[in-house]
């Protein structure tokens, strides 16, 4: 069995709402959804997900390969880009390719990913994620009533511009998960918005006021010392890694004990956050992934012994995708059909073409100029 060749095509996901973090928000709430159909000589197509911006350069590592190859592969691919170097978009191909890879794995077993990768349980806790930070206060009731019916214990709340607004939107959605759990597991992500001088001091004024599970990216997402200073001065954890494109750039944040919850993008695929999972098991660690477009890394989840919960972010589909899972008892629930039971629909997709609207100036991919100052100045009654 060789790998022939690929095809791609774009769908997009409608959110329904304006969707984004404190360093953009997609206003209309269609964003795009890049899929990478790897094609075989066997008739059998592995289907993956991920922005992926380097597939010519990176296919010629797949081109006659074996794919049932998925570990060996990974590594021949890492290896393809070894003189560019393997960040940004070029780790964001190699991820779309592997999700394909493991999907024609399983697929070519007759079995759902979860078997093949090991898991004994279809379930996959999780928590809810709505990347809220552009709704009005009184919406996020609306927002996570439905959350909460389908058995949620634990939420993220988007913040880092105004930490009183923040505090309050913490309490809201506390209160809503309050009909399944009196102690709530808040999670809060400023997603890299705040200065090393300031990150202490306004982390803490956040933790005095609401009980937090943890604080995601408080500062930018190489700054160990950083993390480490505010891991140090604080009783919630420090969750970081969904931004860190290879194992390496784990490494000082380790070594310094500057992380409590390890992180992975699922963007990057299901090997890169396999490994990171062992790597921080080596460090009694918890791993949890970021979520993303029909959970994809949730087969890999259920296999890995330190798993904590996985970010849920939406409770429907992109246009053009059955997905074999379902999102309730507070988790997913993942479904019999072989690979990642991520099912194309070609001619529906053709029959919705709309673009998404993520990569605009001003998405949340986009970091503004004055980042880690806003709210410095805003204190001093400057505009943001």
């Amino acid at each position: 069995m060789r790998i022939t060749g690929y095809r791609t095509l774009t769908t997009v996901h409608r959110w329904g709402r304006p969707v984004g973090d404190v360093n953009g928000v997609v206003a209309d709430g269609v964003t795009e959804v890049p899929v990478v159909l790897l094609e075989t000589d066997a008739g059998v197509t592995g289907v993956g997900l991920g922005a992926s911006g380097d597939l010519d350069l990176v296919f010629g590592a797949l081109e006659g390969q074996d794919p049932r190859a998925v570990t060996a592969l990974y590594d021949r691919m890492l290896a393809f880009v070894f003189k560019s170097g393997h960040a940004g978009s070029t780790f964001g191909t190699i991820g779309a390719f592997d999700m394909a890879l493991w999907d024609l794995k399983a697929k070519l077993a007759d079995e759902p990913l979860w078997r093949t990768l090991g898991a004994a349980d279809r379930f996959v806790p999780a928590y809810a994620s709505g990347l809220e930070f552009a709704l009005p206060d009184d919406a996020l009731v609306e927002l996570y009533e439905p959350w909460a019916e389908r058995g949620f214990t634990g939420a993220k709340v988007k913040g880092g511009l105004d930490v009183d607004r923040d505090v309050k939107r913490l309490a809201i959605v506390r209160d809503v998960l309050r009909e399944n759990t009196d102690h709530p597991d808040l999670m809060y992500d400023v997603n890299e918005a705040w200065g090393r001088h300031q990150a202490v001091r306004f982390a803490r004024r956040v933790e005095d006021q609401v009980d937090i599970m943890w604080i995601e990216e408080p500062v930018r997402r190489w700054d160990v010392a950083g993390h480490r200073a505010v891991a140090s001065e604080l009783r919630a954890a420090v969750a970081t890694g969904e931004n860190l494109t290879g194992l390496e750039q784990y490494g000082p944040l380790l070594d310094r004990d500057a992380v409590g919850v390890v992180q992975a993008g699922s963007v990057w695929g299901i090997t890169h956050f396999l490994r990171v999972a062992v790597l921080a098991l080596g460090r009694d660690l918890p791993v949890s992934p970021v979520g993303y477009n029909a959970n994809p890394v949730a087969h890999a989840s259920a296999a890995v012994p330190n798993h904590l919960v996985t970010e849920v972010q939406d409770l429907s589909w992109p246009v053009g995708l059955r997905v074999d899972q379902e999102i309730q008892d507070g988790g997913i629930v993942l479904g019999d059909a072989p690979g990642l039971g991520i099912e194309v629909d070609e001619g529906l997709i053709a029959a919705n073409r709309e673009s998404g609207t993520w990569a605009v100036p001003s998405g949340p991919h986009v970091r503004p100029v004055d980042a880690g100052l806003r709210l410095a100045r805003r204190r001093a009654g400057e505009q943001p």
